[in-house]
């Protein structure tokens, strides 16, 4: 691998900026060299940031960043822009605990201005800095870095709405159209898009698209309207259906997303034009990585550990996860039951979707990045007699809150939530934990829960929850290994009791994952001489009313999830002891209410003392003191209490 000679020179924008023009194209070489080297090591979002070189490399010189505010959408593709604005070192640690961030991270860089990896955010971002800029009269332009799907959410288009609206808003919104998220984009605008790329006749235009942008000179407004003739005799001779003219908002493109210096000069005329200016630009996610390139799945969107050369993962086989039995057995239950349907958001792969549309490609419904619409389009499946399944990820759920409460809730309708990535997720970071769904599903009246804590009970919940027809149904799991099935010594009404010693002391009480640490809790209590009895509730909602009376037997009851503490599973099953006038006192323990870093697992359980060493610890001190405190206390189980 070549020796990054000119990208070692490169620490800000300002040297990027003093390079020749002509240096260009081997900065970008190396660039992709260093990401292949590097994400090959770490893990992360490759294929995005490939495709993305030449439109960060002149972005960072037609923009004076971080005076001109540049906001991603969706934010992975920001590794570019961290080895330009000083952070190649970094790369080694990235997603590494006490790391760089895969996201743009105000806490890194001045140069980053929005933490945000939820996608169709920038446009709204962006539109309030650019109002914030012009209202102090400020100098700057901000630039809205968008694409990889993000313009198929709708808050995407509220903002541009917006934008279309002010003449003279500083703001220029860049387009990288790869036609894609994680898979192929869907909907009426990648459709628009694709006619665009797949013209016979694009070539030609890109070619004299590029010869007339070298040749209008910078003098703001006039420029642009020589720029913008141009573009409107190709928009009506290839696509006189032209959406963002349509709008209002200036338009130029498309522009080879991969030709540096055309996709300069358009962002410098489009900087002095004086307003909201649209500049489209056709790229190919992973590009330059030939491994990235055929694979069709995804191009390498995300990866782990893999080889730099040939892009064959370095992990070897691995353990089935919890996506995995998921993808599996709603295969096996849709095959036996017409009346199944499965919504993603964009996320096909991810979320273990490809083998259900696979077989039954006329009952799965990718709806792009659109959380919200996924939601109500399922309450108007389950209105229409069939039974939707909806993949997605738990933080992402926070988005269709509203729809799920209103919409699918509010209306009695049978549809399941699969919610992945739920807890602690690893390298994603703060805004990728999900760590808020079973509190805020706490509230909708009439749903149910449950935390599966092996293969053989999520395949039991899924079956359970296809069955219920007048409510909804959530199952949430994690991304990792899934672990070794924990069988029931007793079952009372339905809850799973996994350990039970003679006269038992202590209750506790494990969800999901963390009933193997419940487990290792109670095993230690008992190697204690302390009594304890360690279930599984199965079902977190609706609360049953006889786990209220088991723990009325206990002295003290213990509460474990990998869920933010405050109104989590353990808060409700407190508040419901309350009602009930059960006095025995409770200590939840979960995720401590904070933003979490990324980090693995491991680190952050550790971290947060949410291990069985240090829960035990509490549950033993109290009993031998014979006073356990009915204070509610966050995860960390203070030595000294």
């Amino acid at each position: 691998m070549p020796s990054p000679r000119l990208l070692r020179t490169i620490r800000s924008p300002q040297d990027l900026r003093a390079l020749p023009p002509e240096k260009l194209p081997e900065l970008a070489g190396e660039i992709r060299s260093f990401l292949i080297e590097h994400v090959s090591q770490t893990g992360g979002h490759l294929g995005p940031n490939l495709g993305v070189v030449e439109l960060t490399i002149a972005a960072h010189r037609a923009f004076e960043s971080p005076r001109d505010p540049i906001v991603f959408d969706t934010g992975h593709q920001s590794y570019v822009h961290k080895i330009l604005t000083g952070r190649q070192e970094l790369f080694p640690t990235l997603r590494q605990r006490g790391g760089l961030s895969g996201y743009p991270n105000r806490a890194e860089s001045e140069h980053d201005w929005v933490e945000n990896s939820h996608a169709s955010t920038a446009l709204s971002y962006a539109e309030g800095l650019a109002k914030a800029i012009r209202h102090r009269r400020l100098p700057g332009t901000v630039l809205a870095f968008v694409g990889d799907g993000s313009l198929t959410g709708g808050m995407a288009w509220e903002a541009l709405n917006n934008i279309a609206a002010s003449d003279d808003l500083p703001l220029v919104i860049l387009v990288n159209d790869n036609g894609r998220s994680y898979t192929p984009t869907v909907g009426g605008l990648a459709r628009h898009l694709s006619g665009l790329r797949t013209h016979p006749r694009y070539e030609q235009m890109l070619d004299l698209v590029r010869r007339n942008v070298s040749r209008a000179p910078v003098v703001g407004g006039a420029a642009y309207g020589i720029l913008h003739g141009i573009k409107i005799g190709l928009k009506d001779l290839l696509a006189p259906q032209g959406m963002f003219s349509d709008l209002g908002l200036k338009y130029v493109g498309p522009i080879d997303g991969h030709d540096v210096a055309a996709v300069e000069r358009a962002l410098r005329q489009a900087r002095h034009y004086g307003g909201p200016v649209l500049v489209h630009c056709v790229t190919r996610k992973g590009n330059g990585f030939r491994a990235a390139e055929d694979h069709e799945e995804d191009r390498f969107h995300a990866v782990g550990k893999i080889d730099a050369r040939t892009g064959e993962s370095l992990s070897g086989p691995s353990a089935p996860k919890w996506t995995d039995v998921f993808s599996e057995e709603l295969l096996r239950l849709g095959s036996n039951d017409d009346r199944v349907v499965a919504i993603t958001a964009a996320m096909t792969y991810p979320t273990g979707l490809h083998r259900f549309a696979k077989a039954f490609p006329e009952r799965c419904f990718d709806v792009g990045i659109a959380e919200q619409h996924a939601i109500t389009s399922a309450a108007g499946l389950a209105m229409g007699g069939l039974h939707p399944v909806v993949a997605i990820y738990s933080t992402f759920l926070n988005r269709g809150f509203d729809q799920l409460l209103m919409d699918v809730a509010l209306h009695r309708c049978g549809v399941t939530f699969a919610l992945d990535r739920a807890g602690i997720t690893g390298p994603d970071g703060a805004s990728h934990h999900g760590m808020w769904d079973m509190s805020i599903l706490q509230v909708v009246p009439g749903l149910h829960l449950t935390a599966p804590r092996d293969a053989t009970r999520l395949r039991a919940a899924l079956a359970t929850s296809l069955a219920i027809e007048d409510a909804p149904s959530v199952i949430r799991y994690s991304n990792q290994r899934v672990p070794d099935d924990i069988g029931a010594v007793e079952s009372i009404a339905g809850m799973d009791v996994v350990l039970r010693t003679p006269d038992p002391q202590v209750l506790v009480v494990g969800f999901g994952e963390m009933v193997q640490t419940a487990l290792a809790v109670g095993q230690r209590l008992a190697d204690q001489g302390i009594g304890v009895t360690v279930l599984d509730p199965v079902w977190a909602l609706p609360v049953n009313q006889e786990l209220l009376r088991l723990a009325g037997e206990h002295q003290l009851v213990i509460t474990i999830e990998d869920n933010g503490i405050v109104g989590g599973c353990g808060a409700r099953l407190a508040q419901e002891l309350r009602l009930a006038e059960v006095p025995t006192p409770i200590r939840e323990f979960g995720i401590e209410q904070q933003f979490l870093a990324h980090g693995s697992r491991a680190e952050l359980l550790e971290e947060l003392r949410l291990t069985p060493q240090d829960i035990a610890r509490y549950a033993v001190e109290a009993v031998v003191r014979g006073e356990p405190s009915l204070e509610h206390q966050s995860t960390r189980a203070d030595s000294d209490s």
